[in-house]
């Protein structure tokens, strides 16, 4: 049943919780996605057959939860995610976080490391708005942004064009996590597909350069595309996730002092 959280922040989230063993699973999804995508209902599938504790939800201004989307960016998002862990979860959570949602993944993971034992990335786009910004708009599309305040782009996933605000843009880059050494002391598994023209595999395997963690490896997907969502997909999704919990419930003297691919 979906429930809704007010946040510190005075926002109103929809989620849908599912009590289970711990270290728990925290789903955080995409730019402009809800929380019944085919990756997050798998987790939650998965997670009721495990008998693991499972966590979902949509972003202030996104699916069931209230809010603007134009009046909102990264920042909000990120503390909406914070505040739902906080109340909702118990002890270090796993977060798998989808194209947007492995930015905001990335930064709860630098900013409350007590609260996460591990970081599944599908198709991660950290600092996508300065990405945006940098390469893929035209001087034109920059110019109106600037002037209107917004610009209407747009979406293969989507009939309606998505709206970019200025506001994004420049929020983008008070949370940006590539500009300066991150440290991650916890097992990541970063996932993505060769085909993915939203997120290229160049922004992984940057990632994957940038990170400094001792348990953190890229899987690429040969022909996989933004969705990730295939059959075969899922199941290496889930089999990181797996791969992760035994990590993180393993005997600390078991633990490998290094495995980075």
């Amino acid at each position: 049943m979906t429930t809704f959280l007010s946040t510190p922040h005075g926002r109103h989230i929809a989620y849908h919780r599912t009590p289970g063993r711990e270290p728990g699973v925290v789903f955080l999804g995409g730019f402009r996605s809800d929380m019944t995508g085919s990756k997050v209902l798998h987790l939650q599938a998965w997670a009721e057959a495990t008998g693991r504790s499972f966590l979902r939800f949509d972003y202030s201004g996104h699916g069931q939860s209230r809010g603007t989307f134009e009046e909102l960016a990264i920042s909000d998002w990120r503390a909406d995610a914070a505040a739902l862990i906080d109340v909702l979860t118990e002890g270090p959570q796993i977060l798998v976080g989808s194209s947007m949602g492995g930015w905001i993944a990335l930064l709860l993971a630098r900013d409350m490391p007590e609260r996460v034992a591990g970081l599944v990335g599908i198709a991660a786009a950290p600092d996508f708005t300065e990405r945006m910004w940098e390469e893929e708009l035209t001087l034109a599309e920059r110019t109106r942004l600037m002037e209107d305040g917004v610009f209407y782009r747009p979406s293969d996933y989507s009939p309606d064009p998505y709206p970019i605000t200025r506001h994004l843009i420049e929020d983008g880059r008070e949370n940006l996590v590539l500009q300066s050494p991150l440290h991650l002391p916890i097992p990541v598994r970063l996932l993505q597909g060769t085909a993915d023209v939203d997120v290229p595999a160049s922004v992984a395997l940057n990632l994957l350069e940038h990170i400094s963690c001792p348990d953190l490896r890229l899987t690429l997907v040969k022909g996989a595309d933004h969705r990730f969502s295939s059959p075969d997909c899922l199941q290496l999704l889930t089999r990181s996730l797996e791969e992760i919990l035994a990590t993180s419930e393993a005997p600390a003297e078991a633990l490998p002092i290094s495995n980075i691919v």
